[in-house]
């Protein structure tokens, strides 16, 4: 919404990359610490959709109908598949080909969890190197494709798995307080689209970074990265992902670079209202909803099952 310049230096794009990339790590993280923990494929699938579907939805039934979209756009976009060929991201819902590949990878692990138990886990890290090999193999070092994209995702994934290991988990707690800063420069340098092979490695350089913190004494990357500001940042965050791109979309994208930026700021006020609103009065049902939701699956199952308990 602020590009960064000058444009010949792609500061922008390396931000961008950076901060998705980052984004990805923590979401395969979380998601995979998740099925360690739990393994219950019905409740997790049930809380990922009450956490993503209300509000997604509404948002794309909204610009769907107002750009007039066909049926084979609607259904790629409800489905979560818009991003791979050929392509239904031209209805101000470019952005949503990332949740595409978030949706895709909850259905692909949920369902290597159901057919494996905890045991389908230990693909994530097979997958994620082939992954890998095949941005290699085919000259790719950034897509949008689920298929060339996913190994971010799948790096946090083997990041939960090995922060799994007492042994490992010691020592990423016991790393010098500069790792992390030593760590940045080569996750940003892995995002600059000028900077070749490097490129092949920006999902091992993000998820480095995040395990160089994860396990941190509360120093002051650590304050700050748990501080108010960012905790209400990252509360909101999902709304403001899914609304920002409409609060600069028609009239206020129009004009000259001046008056479009001038207009920027009412975009900012918009999104952070809507986000707020929406984070605190509309997805909270949703959530508390899914979560008890997940609770009943799960006692009927350790019901039928005690030794699952």
């Amino acid at each position: 919404m602020l590009p960064l310049g000058p444009k010949f230096l792609k500061i922008n794009d390396m931000i961008a990359t950076a901060g998705m990339s980052l984004f990805f790590i923590l979401s395969g993280f979380l998601i995979v610490s998740m099925l360690v923990r739990n393994s219950n494929v019905a409740s997790f699938l049930v809380r990922r959709i009450c956490r993503i579907v209300p509000l997604a939805w509404i948002f794309l039934i909204v610009v769907l109908l107002f750009n007039g979209a066909g049926p084979e756009a609607w259904k790629a976009n409800l489905l979560f598949y818009a991003n791979v060929p050929p392509f239904y991201l031209n209805y101000d819902n470019g952005h949503f080909w990332s949740l595409s590949v978030e949706m895709q990878f909850y259905a692909t692990i949920a369902l290597a969890v159901a057919l494996a138990g905890r045991r389908g886990l230990l693909l994530v890290p097979i997958v994620c190197g082939g992954i890998t090999a095949a941005r290699i193999a085919y000259d790719t070092p950034i897509s949008i494709v689920t298929w060339f994209r996913v190994d971010e995702i799948l790096a946090g994934g083997c990041l939960a798995l090995a922060l799994g290991s007492p042994r490992i988990a010691k020592a990423a707690a016991n790393l010098p307080t500069l790792t992390p800063y030593l760590l940045a420069p080569f996750l940003l340098a892995s995002c600059h689209p000028n900077m070749g092979m490097l490129n092949y490695a920006r999902p091992y350089f993000a998820a480095l970074l995040i395990g160089s913190t994860i396990l941190r004494s509360r120093d002051l990357l650590q304050e700050l990265l748990c501080g108010r500001i960012l905790r209400y940042l990252a509360k909101i965050s999902f709304a403001l992902y899914v609304i920002h791109p409409v609060t600069y979309s028609g009239w206020m994208g129009t004009g000259d670079v001046m008056v479009r930026y001038t207009k920027r700021m009412g975009s900012f006020l918009l999104s952070f209202t809507f986000a707020h609103i929406s984070t605190y009065y509309y997805e909270r049902f949703w959530i508390g909803f899914g979560h008890n939701l997940a609770a009943k699956l799960e006692n009927k199952s350790q019901r039928r099952d005690p030794q699952t308990a």
